[in-house]
């Protein structure tokens, strides 16, 4: 009786077991028909099976040991048949092969993405040892960085990578016109702000100091917010103080916004350079990093363009009064904020690194761009058919580092709070820079970096006030010299033009309506003298005395008369501020923006060369070599006593050197992880732009004195980034960290 009852028993078990077993298989084929309809060419669904009202637990398990699913699995799949890794699982916990499952939360009791074991319990996790983590961590980037390579590799270099190089090219152009633009408007602002020697000097370096305080800015927060958000916020930064630069009067609010200018372009090149590195694989890195340093050079020649069309067309002017003037200068400062503002317009159609999303556990939204490049390159090439098999990415582990808030708390704690969050944390990955494992080659870096700023920043200005020093010097040789003239009663109503007059002694004359350009008057008597409408540049009277003299509608400024007496003299309505002319320096504007022309677009050919050789020699090979090379040819600049001279071996050295530019470029990118590039090339080329400050203010220090010093300094110092060059690691062929 007993006997029969447990037979029973364990039929009527053994039915409800094989009808649950056939409405599970049921279930999964026609979700999977149904994802498959819905979802095909798109992103992964979710699925999610009931059980029974008496098996309602909580779904656990682990995801399969691989990244794709193959066309055998899929085939699989559809005869119903379970994987090894889904054998022995209970019907509760059952986990179908590649299936996509979303991120593993912490409470989950998932291993790793890459579905190995180590579920470990809250309370565990939460005393854990911060070393063990770190290594866990690092693990975790080994893994994806291996992973991320293989589905570059799957992805393709096509449309996409070409439209986001154009995209970020606008913002590296962006940082070659901010490089250009004060040297252009100087010769036309110092006329019209009134520029003193210091003052020229600090414009001429403000771009320099706030390009250093942004790079070491937003380097670090690309790590921590994201690239292509502190991308946009730089280049905003940037557009809004150019606009603003170009419509200020006066020289402090003028300098102010050439500052924060800078600060905003200087996060364009650490940033950009990783952005775009995160997109290409492994073969296609350095030549494509190489193209991309082009629009450096291309935003040069369209500053030199935009100033040869714009500033000597002095025309393009309106002034409401003498109190605001608004010179064609300014409106080539505002043509120059134009390549700033495209990039952030076209930066609106480019998604974020999917390197930067998985490193900070962010899978879903990674798995969806890796995606959507993949997709677009093969319609592209003409394969609309080809699905990305990509299912699961590795994800970096997160060390929480949480605070706190309270709903009570003042918003403007919340908000100091998280300032201080984010600074903590740019503070430890700076640091980390420095740490055992980089410590090395940080310091290497910063030696190479810093020795070649040096000497290029140094010489590239260094060129351009050696010609006008030549310039000059022909100009002074054509000076001529008047000694004890007596003149009465005489009008003069022309230029007068690169005079010294000596001792002379004016009685009863007229100065009417003339320009007087490079006019010196030392020791000399004006009696009853009138000037009228009198515009002046480089003219000064030195230890003169004017006795009953009149002055009208004048710019001949206190600053103008050195040890000179007034005696019964009048100044009646100075003009306000300084006049600008730009006829008297036409030609010589022109030559400016000619020879930089010229020496911009000398780095074609080496940009070229190092695109094409930069896979095929390897990086160290690119920098050390350009180095040397450019070391030699600082000793040919002892021969540049011409203008025509010294504008031919500006070209060279600039065509030279741009090589090892675009390899130091390459090899910094490829020598950081993830977590780490910005915030390390940002430091980077924070110290490069404090060595062109120190380059430039150096070098020009010896404009007119001796060249033995500037070339000895710039020799010296591309020899010493060359030889230390070779003992940084070779980079090619390696994945991205």
């Amino acid at each position: 009786m007993e006997e029969g009852y447990q037979n029973r028993t364990a039929f009527i078990k053994g039915a409800k077991d094989i009808a649950k077993e056939v409405k599970r298989q049921a279930s999964k084929k026609v979700g999977r028909s149904v994802d498959r309809v819905s979802d095909e060419y798109s992103k992964r669904s979710y699925s999610r099976f009931e059980e029974d009202d008496d098996d309602d637990y909580p779904m656990q398990g682990s995801q399969d040991g691989g990244y794709y699913r193959g066309d055998s699995q899929a085939a699989n799949d559809d005869e119903g048949g379970h994987s090894d890794s889904t054998e022995g699982h209970d019907e509760d916990d059952e986990i179908y092969e590649g299936e996509y499952q979303g991120i593993p939360r912490a409470d989950s009791g998932k291993g790793d993405l890459a579905g190995g074991p180590g579920s470990i319990t809250a309370g565990a996790q939460q005393f854990r040892d911060i070393g063990a983590s770190e290594a866990e961590r690092r693990k975790d980037q080994e893994e994806l960085a291996q992973q991320y390579e293989t589905i570059l590799q799957e992805c393709g270099h096509g449309k996409f990578q070409w439209s986001l190089y154009f995209v970020l090219g606008l913002a590296l152009m962006a940082d070659g016109v901010e490089i250009f633009v004060v040297g252009f408007v100087l010769p036309s602002a110092e006329k019209d702000m009134c520029l003193s020697e210091p003052s020229k000097s600090m414009l001429g370096l403000i771009v320099y100091f706030g390009m250093m305080v942004g790079a070491f800015l937003w380097g670090a927060m690309a790590d921590r917010i994201g690239r292509r958000q502190s991308l946009i916020i730089s280049l905003s930064i940037n557009s809004i103080f150019s606009f603003f630069s170009s419509f200020v009067q006066g020289y402090s609010t003028f300098l102010f916004c050439r500052l924060l200018s800078g600060v905003g372009i200087g996060g364009s090149i650490p940033i950009v350079f990783s952005y775009y590195s995160e997109f290409l694989s492994q073969e296609k890195r350095g030549e494509h990093l190489s193209w991309l340093c082009m629009f450096w050079m291309i935003g040069g020649i369209y500053a030199s363009a935009m100033a040869w069309a714009i500033i000597p067309h002095y025309g393009w002017s309106f002034q409401m009064g003498s109190a605001y003037q608004f010179h064609s200068w300014r409106v080539f400062v505002l043509v120059c904020a134009f390549p700033s503002v495209a990039a952030i317009a076209a930066l609106n159609a480019m998604p974020e690194s999917p390197r930067f999303y998985l490193e900070n556990g962010k899978h879903d939204e990674g798995w969806m761009i890796l995606k959507q490049v993949h997709d677009t390159n093969m319609r592209a090439k003409g394969y609309p058919e080809r699905v990305f098999t990509v299912t699961t990415i590795k994800t970096v582990k997160q060390i929480e580092e949480l605070v706190e808030i309270g709903t009570d708390t003042p918003i403007w704690q919340r908000y100091r709070m998280k300032i201080m969050g984010l600074s903590q944390q740019i503070r430890k990955n700076i640091l980390a820079c420095f740490n055992q494992e980089y410590r090395r080659t940080t310091f290497m870096l910063m030696a190479v970096w810093f020795s070649m700023s040096f000497s290029y920043y140094g010489l590239t200005v260094w060129f351009p006030d050696m010609i006008k020093y030549i310039q000059k010097q022909e100009y002074d040789s054509r000076t001529k010299t008047f000694t004890n003239e007596r003149v009465e009663h005489v009008t003069f109503n022309f230029t007068l033009e690169n005079q010294v007059h000596r001792e002379g002694h004016y009685f009863n004359d007229k100065f009417l309506n003339l320009k007087m350009k490079s006019m010196v008057f030392e020791n000399s008597v004006f009696e009853e003298c009138f000037f009228e409408d009198i515009t002046s540049t480089h003219t000064f009277f030195r230890n003169c005395t004017f006795i009953a003299s009149l002055f009208y509608n004048t710019d001949l400024f206190k600053y103008r008369f050195v040890n000179c007496k007034l005696i019964n003299s009048t100044f009646l309505h100075n003009k306000e501020g300084c006049i600008l002319d730009f006829s008297d320096d036409f030609n010589n504007a022109y030559m400016i923006y000619f020879v930089n022309f010229l020496g911009t677009l000398a780095v074609l050919p080496g940009n070229i060369v190092s695109a094409l050789l930069m896979d095929k020699i390897g990086r160290l090979r690119m920098l050390a070599g350009s180095s040397i090379i450019s070391c030699v040819s600082c000793f040919f600049l002892m021969f540049g006593n011409s203008e025509s001279g010294m504008i031919a071996l500006l070209c060279l050295f600039g065509g030279i050197s741009i090589a090892s530019w675009n390899a130091l470029d390459v090899i910094t990118v490829e020598l950081y992880p993830s977590d780490k590039r910005t915030t390390a090339f940002g430091f980077l080329n924070a110290l490069c732009k404090l060595a062109a400050v120190l380059g430039i203010s150096i070098f020009q220090s010896f404009v007119g004195i001796t060249k033995a010093v500037p070339i000895i300094f710039a020799a010296g110092a591309l020899a010493a980034g060359s030889f230390l060059a070779t003992k940084l690691p070779e980079t090619r062929g390696q994945v991205l960290q």
